[in-house]
């Protein structure tokens, strides 16, 4: 991985096709994703009160994000108050520096890790094993994906591509190559699966004295980090190794405690189904005789900043990495996360990859279109992040290029390769639409010349009509029926 992009990957198109012919993989996804699902929407059902926790979540992350600098301080002070120190990363080589000399400086070689996908964004664990140092991630799924050699699929469930068997299989081949290797006789049952991952993590908890983390949300006002799970690996990870580091964006921050009172009611519901969490671990700097000793704090920008810099595309810091749109995505469902060649998958992945790491890469060019704007995303987010109007805005951006912030600087992006024909369609579209007289007279020629009209759409269009129906044209146009039957009026109306 480079730059936070799967090397070797292709535009989401290429990719997608070749995903939708895996027939195993879509079964996969299928089963998971309807399941989550309903599951949620069984939840959420639950709270009378949901639009309005929904709108209050939005307000506390806008209000954040408006005042971000303020509260980022503020952070830093309670942090260092409570114990703790803080470290600033511009983008994730700085992070990965960091974070590989605060491991090195005591000695070891070996971290556990939570989940964390600031981590996996930054390419953290290639990283460390530059510098000699082994990640073990401690996450079933997470454990499932590196030991597959594999590459996380969905933002709640990195291995849902996989079913039992296939899970089986990894774990019979790579476990012992990893530490304790797998009992023999392994089945695909879940609890025998599980048992195999506890036994296999369970010393690597023993014996790690540094761990790494991400937070789901920091507290300005006290400096608290907070870690939501449901398997007890974090609870491990943050409470037995002497050193514990966070890698956390500088989006996560909430300005005071009771901001957490709305986000552990919407997360839950929204990611797992669940009422609450099994597992909400929070900490506050260090404290005597209990948990680590050190604790650091490595706040990330990596494309943040910039992105705060959209007035429109802004709004996707708003997210709480709950997986809620990905669920409903019908294009997540049949493609999968890998398609979209970066660790957030699905429509929000579809907005935010292409604002931290720009749209240059035909990657993320590509993925503002990996959506049919069907609005089910936004429906589900429970910080109401627009997303198909994100989609739109980063097409236009893709298509027409202009101004953007890059590495806090403004520039000038150039309009993407292979988007000619798009733009002069735009620019057809705009000149007709601003003048009534062109309007009326385009809209009289297609109707009088409908049947001499193709099926399909010759040239770039192929790619368009290849699976749609072109829309018919109608006898008459629109004005010409309104002008010619008078609006519906009879004789006797007034004007």
């Amino acid at each position: 991985m480079s730059g936070g992009t799967f090397v070797g990957m292709p535009a989401f198109p290429e990719a997608a096709r070749e995903a939708v012919g895996n027939t195993t993989l879509r079964a996969n996804l299928r089963h998971a994703t309807h399941t989550i699902r309903d599951k949620r929407a069984k939840a959420v059902a639950e709270l009378a009160d949901w639009a309005e926790l929904r709108e209050a979540g939005k307000r506390v992350k806008d209000h954040t994000l408006r005042h971000l600098d303020h509260y980022l301080v503020r952070l830093e002070e309670s942090v260092v108050r409570a114990g703790g120190t803080v470290h600033w990363a511009a983008d994730a080589e700085e992070a990965n520096r960091v974070v590989a000399g605060l491991v090195k400086a005591t000695g070891e070689t070996e971290v556990v890790k939570v989940k964390s996908m600031a981590t996996q964004e930054i390419g953290l664990n290639e990283a460390l094993a530059a510098e000699g140092i082994r990640a073990y991630e401690t996450d079933l799924a997470e454990l499932i994906v590196q030991l597959g050699d594999d590459r996380p699929s969905h933002i709640l469930v990195p291995a849902i591509h996989l079913n039992r068997g296939e899970i089986r299989d990894i774990f019979e081949r790579e476990m012992g190559s990893w530490g304790r290797p797998a009992p023999e006789g392994l089945t695909d049952s879940p609890g025998e699966l599980a048992e195999a991952a506890r036994r296999h993590l369970r010393e690597k908890f023993l014996r790690a004295k540094v761990g790494i983390s991400g937070a789901n949300f920091m507290v300005a006002e006290t400096g608290t980090m907070v870690v939501v799970e449901s398997e007890g690996n974090g609870r491990m990870c943050l409470t037995l190794p002497e050193t514990l580091i966070s890698v956390v964006g500088v989006e996560k921050v909430v300005p005071a405690w009771r901001d957490l009172e709305i986000f552990l009611q919407t997360l839950p519901r929204s990611s797992t189904a669940e009422r609450m969490n099994p597992y909400t671990s929070m900490w506050t700097g260090t404290t005597d005789e209990d948990g680590p000793s050190a604790f650091h704090l490595v706040l990330l920008d990596n494309g943040r900043t910039d992105t705060l810099a959209d007035e429109v595309g802004r709004q996707a810091l708003r997210c709480i990495r709950c997986s809620a749109c990905l669920n409903v995505c019908p294009v997540y469902e049949r493609a999968g996360g890998h398609a979209y060649g970066s660790v957030y998958p699905g429509p929000i992945g579809a907005i935010l990859s292409p604002q931290l790491r720009g749209t240059r890469s035909e990657i993320d060019a590509s993925l503002p279109y990996a959506s049919t704007l069907c609005g089910a995303c936004y429906e589900v987010c429970p910080v109401a992040i627009d997303i198909p109007e994100v989609l739109v805005h980063l097409r236009e951006r893709v298509v027409q290029g202009g101004a953007v912030t890059r590495h806090g600087n403004r520039v000038t992006l150039k309009p993407a390769k292979g988007h000619a024909a798009e733009r002069a369609a735009m620019r057809a579209a705009g000149l007709a639409f601003t003048r009534p007289g062109v309007l009326r007279l385009g809209q009289r020629l297609a109707s009088r010349t409908r049947r001499l009209h193709p099926r399909t759409l010759p040239g770039p269009g192929r790619a368009w009509s290849a699976t749609r129906e072109l829309p018919k044209v109608p006898a008459e146009p629109f004005r010409d029926w309104w002008r010619r039957t008078r609006g519906g009026k009879t004789e006797g109306d007034g004007e």
